[in-house]
């Protein structure tokens, strides 16, 4: 039975990994689906904005006109998006999921779930729960959790471990591949070397400064 059910689930996305750009397009058309159902389909415009948003992103993006157009094809040709022609302007909708094209059919649940999984990156229960409340409902964190189980169990979301003196663990989405994760250590190390980087460079300013004064004096 494990087998088969492993089958299945290899079949519901039988495509290349989703680069970032892709992955913030596909959950952008999730959400708009599912919150502006009048907007939607979209046009590359209104994608761009979209994708571009400062609230409800992580990252935040500013990609270009060029950027989206390229990413739209790539999708088009991955048969992710449709493209829905009329005599003014192009709009396009996603075939991502619960749609006669493809294998992959989520819950209203899930797919809130990895809607904004894709738009923010790997979140805990409890953020996940209040950050698709326009998109769904659950009772509690418990059920949430019950649901981001379901989703392991299919092989499309996976848990990180748990960072130090965190209460809950975070998960993210593996349409674009395994997860990597980079603690709080790592980050304040980096941030550390990148101020040691930018306390040399200014050191040289002052230096040549000084020589220049010395030089004109």
């Amino acid at each position: 039975m494990a087998k088969t059910c492993q089958q299945a689930t290899m079949k519901e996305f039988a495509v290349d990994t989703l680069s970032l750009n892709e992955a913030r397009i596909i959950g952008c058309m999730l959400e708009k689906e599912a919150t502006t159902p009048d907007q939607y389909p979209l046009t590359l415009n209104s994608l761009k904005n979209a994708c571009n948003q400062k609230s409800n992103r992580e990252p935040v993006l500013s990609l270009s006109d060029n950027e989206i157009k390229q990413t739209v094809d790539q999708l088009l040709q991955k048969r992710l998006l449709q493209e829905e022609s009329s005599a003014r302007v192009s709009k396009y909708k996603h075939r991502f999921c619960n749609t006669p094209f493809g294998g992959l059919k989520l819950t209203d649940q899930e797919r809130a779930i990895i809607c904004v999984l894709l738009l923010r990156g790997p979140q805990t229960p409890g953020e996940l729960r209040s950050r698709t409340n326009r998109q769904c409902e659950f009772r509690d964190v418990s059920e949430t959790e019950q649901v981001l189980q379901t989703l392991i169990g299919r092989e499309l979301v996976a848990q990180l471990p748990r960072e130090a003196g965190k209460r809950e663990s975070r998960y993210g989405h593996l349409f674009s591949g395994e997860l990597t994760m980079v603690t709080t250590a790592e980050l304040v190390a980096d941030d550390k070397a990148r101020i040691a980087e930018l306390e040399k460079e200014n050191a040289i300013l002052k230096l040549e400064i000084e020589r220049l004064k010395g030089l004109l004096a």
